[in-house]
């Protein structure tokens, strides 16, 4: 006797306390997936389209380029027979054009997926490529004196 009133005393929950339960149950699920639907759009804003990324890289691309020209030129003119070059200006011309070659490894090696921040990426990628630009200008200013 013990032993079946056992069994049926569980399922004796009275309609209310099921449908609260219920109720509970479709609310967490909700709530489940509005985060899912979240976390999808937090990813995607972190993601480039593959046109944006491109178009990025192409314009990367041709800045370094530019770069690497006036790194060239700079190097010419270095080689011209009677121009004193000191020591720090060769070294500053190898800084930046180790610091081209990096931003160049970081624009190819960049992976456009959900963990990583591309707008992060590219306002730091963009801010790096000025302070190089800015840095040659000051070092051909420099220079010219």
């Amino acid at each position: 006797m013990v032993l079946i009133a056992g069994i049926f005393s569980p399922s004796c929950q009275s309609s209310s306390e099921k449908s609260d339960a219920a109720d509970a149950k479709v609310i967490d699920a909700k709530q489940d997936l509005k985060d899912a639907q979240q976390d999808a759009v937090v990813a995607a804003q972190k993601a480039a389209t593959a046109e944006e990324l491109a178009a990025f890289k192409t314009d990367s691309e041709l800045r370094i380029m530019e770069i690497d020209k006036q790194i060239t030129l700079l190097k010419q003119k270095m080689r011209v027979a009677g121009k004193k070059v000191d020591a720090s200006y060769e070294e500053s011309i190898k800084a930046l054009e180790q610091k081209n070659k990096d931003l160049k490894n970081r624009m190819e090696t960049y992976s456009n997926n959900a963990q990583s921040d591309w707008e992060s990426f590219k306002r730091e990628f963009n801010h790096d490529m000025d302070e190089l630009g800015n840095a040659m200008k000051d070092l051909t200013v420099n220079n010219k004196k």
